[in-house]
């Protein structure tokens, strides 16, 4: 368990770091964000308490043999990479507030030619591996659907900033690709 701790706290390190050094600037539009930030950390901080606390206070397996639990902290680790290539794939556009770039493109090469928020998607893959390597099926729901639900509050709010942005260009992107899951959703 000692390496899942470790695992975790890398993620979060990584996320405190992207909060403190890649936020909207001046001149952005930075009315967008809607408290849409604060909501998700909000969710995220809640859900992963009470999923580590359940898993300590109740056993609900998912795995019988707990090397399989190595399985979660792998996809927690491919979530973060995966993240942080998306991130670096959108450059000077990421921000971690939703926000227009007074000179913003659209996105549609690397993981965007696929997906319209690969590094959401990605952050799910960790939180699904944060519930896996918690081993508990109720961990892993509360942790798992709670941040879902949230993120997919602020991908309304993004969505619409950009096709208020885009026009037409940003609909027919939206009808060439999946939200957060390759060929399904």
């Amino acid at each position: 368990m000692n390496l899942f701790y470790l695992t975790f706290f890398i993620w979060i390190l990584s996320e405190v770091i992207l909060n403190r050094f890649v936020r909207s600037g001046k001149s952005d539009k930075r009315s967008a964000d809607k408290n849409t930030e604060l909501y998700l950390w909000i969710t995220i901080i809640t859900s992963v308490n009470a999923s580590v606390y359940i898993s300590q206070k109740y056993s609900f397996p998912i795995f019988l043999q707990e090397q399989f639990e190595y399985a979660g902290l792998a996809l927690i680790v491919a979530g973060i990479i995966i993240r942080f290539i998306a991130i670096r794939q959108l450059g000077k556009f990421f921000t971690v507030d939703v926000t227009i770039r007074s000179d913003h493109e659209l996105m549609q090469d690397g993981l965007y030619k696929y997906l319209r928020h690969p590094s959401y998607s990605a952050s799910m893959l960790s939180f699904l591996g944060l519930g896996m390597a918690l081993n508990n099926w109720l961990s892993l729901g509360i942790v798992f659907f709670s941040v879902l639900f949230a993120y997919i509050h602020r991908m309304n709010t993004e969505e619409r900033v950009l096709t208020e942005q885009f026009g037409q260009k940003y609909s027919d992107y939206i009808q060439r690709t999946k939200r957060i899951i390759p060929f399904v959703y």
